[in-house]
């Protein structure tokens, strides 16, 4: 972009710039993500101040610098004041912020990616706080579904073979592999080692009467992250529901609303992202101080 241009854009990151100023990292509808500085917004009498805010939506207009683009003009549409009233909620918003900071690209459209992050910012910030949680891990879900890596929950990935989870048997598993892509047969990967260190041991008898060759080239079984439960894998299939949220809330109780049953699927999701993003998630630590069970009863006995 180049002389004075409009544009509307959400608050993702704030950094102090100056004595006075403020640089912030915008996901704009109509150019993606830009940095540009919001001069004075840290003087108390700015009015820039609240507009430079996370998680603000506002029209903005800018003028091109030579390094930095400069904010001149800002008009807020949209605020998220409930999220920063909840601990829970801003520590999720900002897990948010960093996903779509990590999928969003520069100079180009970016209105599915702005549009969907301000649909899941605001059922955050509306919806009852004992589904925060989930909430996170259906937008989590959404957000990678949107950068074309959702990982695949309804057939295994080595043999596309559908799977339904055993709700009949406490002890039926399935795997996860971040590296596969979702979700696979416990059985086929059992299968896929033995065929491999079956082929290892050919491609090594093979070597040893053709020495002067290099042995074949054998690609290893997919790395198992984990072993997922019935419930587990009927939950990461329900994130692809797009009223999924509002179903929990329509039970009484709220079904598959505790904490307990859904921190295995955001750390599944969170490994998930970090793998295929090769950026961690710094957010996630307070994830995991905010839902885990001690910080519960810590915060009961408040």
């Amino acid at each position: 972009m180049s002389g004075t241009y409009k544009a509307i854009g959400i608050n993702l990151k704030s950094t102090p710039l100056g004595e006075s100023d403020r640089l912030l990292t915008i996901l704009t509808e109509e150019f993606g993500l830009l940095r540009a500085v919001a001069p004075g917004s840290r003087k108390h009498k700015s009015s820039l101040g609240g507009r430079s805010g996370l998680f603000v939506v506002n029209n903005l207009l800018i003028v091109s610098g030579k390094n930095l683009d400069k904010v001149i003009q800002a008009e807020t549409v949209e605020s998220f004041p409930g999220l920063s009233q909840d601990l829970k909620k801003l520590t999720a918003a900002q897990y948010l912020a960093e996903i779509a900071l990590y999928q969003a690209l520069s100079e180009q459209s970016q209105a599915d990616l702005f549009n969907l992050l301000r649909e899941h910012l605001t059922r955050l910030e509306n919806l009852p706080s004992i589904v925060t949680l989930p909430c996170l891990a259906h937008a989590v879900f959404h957000l990678l579904a949107l950068a074309g890596i959702a990982p695949q929950v309804f057939r295994c990935c080595i043999t596309k073979q559908e799977i339904t989870p055993d709700f009949s048997d406490p002890d039926w598993r399935a795997g996860f592999s971040s590296v596969a892509g979702g979700v696979v047969l416990l059985s086929e990967l059992d299968n896929l080692r033995s065929e491999t260190v079956a082929l290892r041991k050919a491609a090594s008898g093979s070597t040893k009467i053709l020495s002067d060759r290099a042995s074949p080239s054998i690609q290893a079984p997919p790395e198992l992250h984990t072993q997922i439960t019935a419930i587990e894998l009927y939950l990461l299939q329900q994130l692809t529901k797009p009223d999924l949220l509002e179903t929990l809330m329509q039970a009484d109780p709220p079904a598959f609303a505790s904490n307990q049953v859904w921190l295995p699927i955001e750390r599944i999701l969170r490994n998930y992202a970090q793998y295929h993003f090769d950026r961690p998630i710094r957010s996630s630590t307070l994830i995991d101080s905010c839902f885990s069970p001690a910080s519960a009863l810590s915060l009961q006995n408040l």
